[in-house]
């Protein structure tokens, strides 16, 4: 990608060109990416794209079903009192984005500080080190943890009762190791599985109810026939009496807010 910085500069000026001229733009609307599928087929376009994302140029104005970028300038998105804030020194930005990590997970383990915001063990170390002096960070014993970082403002959550199914890339579930030692849940997506390879499903969703994930759910959307359609349902070992009634209700609901008559197994 980052070919575009130097050698193959003036094609990334190019396309960033086109953006100031006319207007936020996916790598769709260019005629160079066209006939590009799959999420990691990236075009030159889209590789000179995220070269300039990366390089401040242009930022992400919103986004097309959920994941493709609209790209823009940066200046028509971000509000100019933030563009005019100095630039911090790496070290100091470093510590904040870890801060903000450690507040967001409350307890968390120094990979999940550091991954939150893609830092590289180098970048993380210092900054989790310098927070640790200033006692932002509280080196705490989890059971069953290796080791663990508690912020210094983390309060006791209160009690949640809530049900929702959970895309892949649900920040709750984001990071699979911190998700199996929470909630004792092995998830992995299989959408690159061989079929017959296949434990669960092609595209499943985890089930939360309250303070567990107590399901996994294989769902498609059949848009012919209107109908949410349930491939396959397994539920944890320890999944409550009531898991069933819950996850019925949040089908109905998530047939809903897809535009869909209603939801059905794939059985019948």
């Amino acid at each position: 990608m980052r070919v575009f910085a130097i050698e193959r500069r003036p094609e990334a000026m190019t396309v960033l060109d086109r953006i100031r001229i006319g207007g936020p733009m996916a790598a769709a609307d260019f005629e160079a990416h066209k006939g590009q599928s799959g999420w990691w087929e990236w075009s030159d376009t889209k590789r000179a794209l995220e070269w300039l994302f990366w390089a401040g140029h242009i930022t992400t104005a919103t986004r097309r079903g959920g994941f493709e970028r609209v790209y823009d300038l940066a200046e028509r998105v971000i509000p100019a009192d933030v563009l005019a804030q100095p630039t911090p020194f790496a070290g100091d930005a470093h510590r904040a984005l870890i801060e903000r990590a450690a507040a967001a997970h409350g307890i968390a383990t120094s990979g999940e500080l550091r991954d939150y915001f893609r830092l590289s063990p180098d970048e993380a170390r210092p900054a989790i080190q310098a927070l640790a002096e200033e006692g932002i960070l509280i080196p705490v014993d989890v059971p069953g943890w290796r080791h663990a970082w508690l912020h210094h403002a983390a309060s006791r959550p209160r009690k949640i009762e809530a049900r929702a199914l959970l895309a892949p890339f649900d920040p709750l579930i984001w990071e699979r190791d911190r998700t199996e030692r929470l909630f004792g849940f092995h998830y992995r997506i299989e959408i690159y599985v061989p079929a017959d390879k296949r434990r669960f499903g092609y595209y499943v969703l985890p089930f939360l109810l309250d303070e567990q994930i107590v399901a996994r759910v294989d769902l498609k959307a059949d848009r012919r026939a209107s109908r949410l359609i349930v491939q396959s349902i397994h539920f944890q070992p320890d999944a409550p009496d009531h898991a069933g009634v819950a996850l019925e209700a949040e089908l109905g609901d998530m047939a809903v807010w897809l535009g869909l008559d209603g939801w059905s197994n794939a059985t019948g």
